[in-house]
């Protein structure tokens, strides 16, 4: 990341991640402020590859029909304004299964496992938050090599983030 940009490491998993960016955001100033949730992400669906910003984040392992049949609302799916018409699944699944792969990929096109919660953290905080993935691995058996495979989706990230914000 370029200098001048305070980062937050979110650590695993929506929760961490919605526990991270809530202590941040409550440690300062939200005036205009966006967060950039920026990391990799599996495609779920063949021939995608590179950089998106998705439109759409979609809590995947809620069971959000069983909280609606109790008369509540699961939040399940959250608006990411300036996307580019990608939805991203996140959930605490770490996706290897073809079949959790083919289900998910019915309603997504990438899967994360923190990109919910830091957007449902910034949505209670009323700060704006853009999502930033970059496909590290196809959401398969191959995922398990993502250690081997995440440096070359920094290089890629941190260009982005250099080119769009530069120098603070």
């Amino acid at each position: 990341m370029p200098e001048g940009i305070p980062v937050v490491v979110t650590g695993i998993g929506k929760t961490a991640a919605a526990v991270a960016v809530s202590r941040a955001l409550a440690e300062r100033d939200t005036t205009d402020l966006v967060v950039l949730n920026v990391g990799t992400t599996g495609a779920l669906r063949d021939g995608m590859a590179g950089l998106y910003l998705p439109s759409e984040v979609i809590n995947h392992d809620i069971n959000a029909e069983a909280v609606r049949a109790i008369g509540l609302d699961p939040q399940e799916s959250l608006k990411v304004d300036g996307g580019d018409g990608t939805v991203l699944a996140s959930g605490d699944v770490f996706v290897t299964d073809p079949v959790i792969k083919a289900r998910l990929a019915e309603r997504a096109h990438l899967v994360d496992m923190e990109a919910y919660g830091v957007a449902f953290a910034c949505r209670e905080f009323g700060v704006p938050v853009r999502l930033v993935k970059h496909v590290s691995d196809s959401a398969d058996e191959a995922a398990m090599d993502w250690p081997a495979l995440v440096d070359a989706s920094a290089k890629v990230l941190g260009e982005w983030v250099r080119s769009e914000v530069g120098q603070v």
